[in-house]
């Protein structure tokens, strides 16, 4: 099965997005996003033309992978306990 060039990696703990790109079997990090215009801007600055339509669900080029699409944050856990 043929992979998309660009993975958007799970979520940090901290919050945020390691993106890749995959080129002839090398992956190169492109930086971490922490919103949608961020992985717009790498999209851009490697030369993807349309970034915002890559972005939105144009060409498969994009792999989310571990978390859903167009999210940059941990889910918050349930509230901790009341300490007395």
């Amino acid at each position: 099965m043929e992979h998309a060039p660009i993975v958007v990696h799970r979520i940090s703990p901290s919050g945020g997005r390691r993106v890749t790109i995959r080129v002839q079997g090398h992956e190169t990090v492109l930086g971490i996003a922490r919103s949608d215009a961020d992985v717009s801007e790498f999209l851009r600055r490697i030369e993807v033309p349309d970034p915002d339509e890559v972005l939105l669900g144009g060409p498969r080029v994009i792999e989310w992978q571990g978390d859903g699409p167009h999210q940059y944050e941990p889910e918050s856990g349930p509230p901790p306990p009341d300490l007395p």
